[in-house]
């Protein structure tokens, strides 16, 4: 769907005169299948380059996905900074991890600079364990608290220029590393989502990828089955041994994965 948020997302990219000259006759909320949208990219504009064919596509993809009706759409995603997940929700939540990283990656030679480091992350860390204890028992009072404490660590300026420039970074992302505030059932990283991938991309690595598309689609149907299985408390040969046999007494994933997520109250803060 090419739309205004379609456009939105494509503003900053750096498309041919021809491209910038012709999408915008597109503007409509109609929705596309993707053979027929590239058959037309193709046609109407040939000479676009990878990049921005991907972009026009991206853009395209999540504006639909967007525009989804009879069905739940993910409003905020735990991520790191990486620009391949801006697009995907109207909302990101950092991780608080991947942020302070960064500053374990500056080495300072001075004494001096050593020792604001070391003071700096040691503020750091305790204001991520004071964002814990808010997850826990979150109030107004503690949210605003909260935010006015971030202006304050993160407009600290030791003379130290790269920890100064790093501080600058952090604070430039005040929204989305605080959206845990307004919804405090986030988590505060995405560590337990890179474990989790961290076996696909083993596989991946010893067998070199698959060969064909089909087995890369097998290969994320099956493993993402498995680990959500294992997830929900449930074998995972129990589970194939039950759909290959028509049994079906196992519920469908998604009834499942609905479940547990009302067990754990999770959304509350957007109901």
């Amino acid at each position: 769907m090419l739309n205004e948020e379609a456009f939105g997302y494509l503003k900053n990219v750096a498309l041919s005169k021809a491209a910038q000259a012709v999408l915008p006759k597109w503007l409509s909320e109609k929705v596309w299948e993707e053979t027929a949208f590239m058959k037309r990219l193709e046609k109407t504009l040939p000479s676009l380059n990878i990049q921005q064919r991907t972009a026009i596509l991206g853009a395209a993809a999540v504006a639909a996905y967007h525009a989804e009706k009879g069905v739940p759409i993910v409003d905020t995603l735990v991520c790191d900074d990486a620009s391949v997940f801006h697009w995907l929700t109207r909302a990101m939540m950092l991780c608080w991890v991947h942020d302070g990283r960064a500053y374990k990656k500056l080495e300072p030679v001075i004494a001096i600079h050593r020792q604001q480091l070391a003071d700096f992350l040691n503020n750091y860390w305790e204001y991520y364990h004071q964002l814990l204890a808010y997850r826990e028992k979150p109030c107004v009072e503690e949210c605003k608290r909260l935010e006015n404490q971030f202006d304050t660590l993160f407009a600290t300026n030791t003379g130290y220029d790269d920890l100064d420039q790093r501080i600058a970074k952090t604070r430039a992302k005040k929204t989305s590393l605080l959206q845990v505030l307004q919804h405090p059932e986030l988590p505060l990283h995405n560590n337990a989502s890179e474990l989790a991938v961290r076996q696909r991309v083993r596989k991946r690595d010893v067998s070199f990828g698959p060969r064909t598309q089909l087995g890369l689609q097998a290969w994320d149907t099956f493993m993402t089955l498995a680990d959500t299985a294992r997830k929900l408390g449930i074998s995972f040969y129990a589970y194939i041994r039950d759909r290959v046999s028509d049994t079906n007494q196992i519920p469908p994933m998604s009834i499942l994965v609905t479940k547990r997520a009302l067990e754990l109250n999770l959304g509350w803060s957007w109901g």
